[in-house]
């Protein structure tokens, strides 16, 4: 087995990077082509490719997106006190190398490999480049995010950290799904349900209606229209947007059958749209904006509509993005994610880790309390 490391997708072909990334959306080859290629993630944005592949008589047999970062932004596992105390001590906590895929929140394979072997092979090769410097340039860590359960166990055996989080995910009726979003309603408590219809009706009296668009739908008005709002929600919230308007057209043209914008329109205008990625079995909501607030546009836009269009199209499951408890009393139930860690000083690896233990454990009591708190009946949820 040949070990290489490449600076860019590029130099892989598709066919073989995408027959290890099989049907997860954000790691194809055009995904990945469209952040480097659009300048979202490259070394200007501290986004340095560093991917490890596995080769075997000229045939790509394994691969591990990874990062060389100088920062932290655009992860959604948060690191920062970890690099202030390093900072404090008199350490660099950057660069640190990075496996993720950059600013996606998603769990799926972080080791594309078919073998243990194989994928225990990516993590030594990643450890190791962490361990030897890279040429000098002083890593700190390596980190791996939103990984699959069984991954985040076999980093684990490899010497790194687990550390947990929550995200909120919305699961279609197991073995046959929801026949109309009424029939979804009809599993959740008097008053949720009654909330839901009660939202839903506000955005149906003001004359807003909804399109379901892939990429092939979209023309430049409206990706200009999708645009604006984007940029308009990192405004709001005082950031910079991380994706440009090229990454966007790039992803609608490579893969405008994963693309899903839901448009909200009033008088024929549009007023608002969410971005979702999506292949046959999973929709992930990214990307929201407005260009006027309207009372319940958003829960209409991101959340309803998109259960709809899952329940239409036979999906069994809904990733709605990072956070949000506001999203359980809307038919999202907790979800446990996973992180993998190794540092390279010894002291703070120590200290991190009995962190870790502490934080985990405030997470099986979230988590216990959060489904306690869950909006279906009890007797729905016991005939699943």
């Amino acid at each position: 087995m040949e070990i290489k490391v490449t600076e860019s997708p590029e130099h892989i072909s598709a066919p073989a990077w995408n027959a290890l990334a099989g049907d997860d959306p954000f790691l194809r080859h055009e995904f990945f082509s469209a952040l480097h290629e659009a300048g979202c993630a490259s070394k200007r944005t501290g986004w340095l490719p560093r991917f490890v592949t596995l080769w075997e008589g000229g045939i790509l047999q394994g691969a591990m997106p990874l990062y060389l970062k100088n920062h932290s932004y655009g992860e959604y596992v948060f690191d920062w006190a970890w690099a202030n105390a390093y900072e404090r001590a008199g350490h660099d906590y950057y660069p640190k190398l990075l496996s993720a895929i950059p600013f996606s929140p998603v769990t799926g394979k972080r080791l594309l490999a078919q073998t243990s072997e194989q994928r225990a092979l990516l993590v030594s090769t990643a450890l190791a480049i962490v361990r030897k410097g890279n040429a000098g340039a002083g890593m700190s860590s390596l980190h791996c995010l939103f990984p699959l359960e069984h991954e985040a166990r076999e980093m684990e055996r490899a010497g790194m950290m687990l550390r947990c989080g929550v995200q909120f995910h919305w699961k279609n009726r197991p073995g046959r799904g929801y026949e109309n979003f009424e029939d979804f309603l009809g599993g959740m408590s008097y008053s949720k349900r009654k909330k839901i219809r009660q939202e839903r009706r506000k955005v149906q009296d003001l004359g807003i209606h909804f399109e379901w668009l892939s990429g092939n739908d979209m023309d430049e008005d409206r990706w200009n229209f999708f645009i604006d709002c984007y940029n308009n929600t990192y405004r709001e919230h005082h950031s910079r947007p991380y994706l440009n308007l090229e990454f966007f057209l790039r992803l609608g043209k490579s893969m405008p059958e994963n693309i899903l914008l839901i448009l909200a329109l009033q008088n024929k205008k549009p007023i608002g749209v969410a971005f979702n990625i999506h292949n046959s079995h999973t929709l992930y909501g990214r990307y929201w904006g407005a260009r006027e607030f309207v009372p319940g546009l958003h829960f209409e836009t991101c959340y309803y509509q998109a259960i709809q269009y899952c329940i239409a199209n036979g999906l069994s499951l809904f990733e709605g993005g990072a956070q949000g408890e506001h999203k359980l009393a809307r038919g999202f139930l907790p979800v446990r994610t996973w992180s993998a860690h190794w540092l390279v000083h010894s002291e703070f690896a120590a200290a991190i880790e009995g962190y870790l233990e502490r934080e985990t454990r405030d997470i099986d009591r979230y988590i216990h309390a959060l489904e306690e708190s869950a909006p279906f009946r009890k007797d729905a949820r016991e005939s699943e």
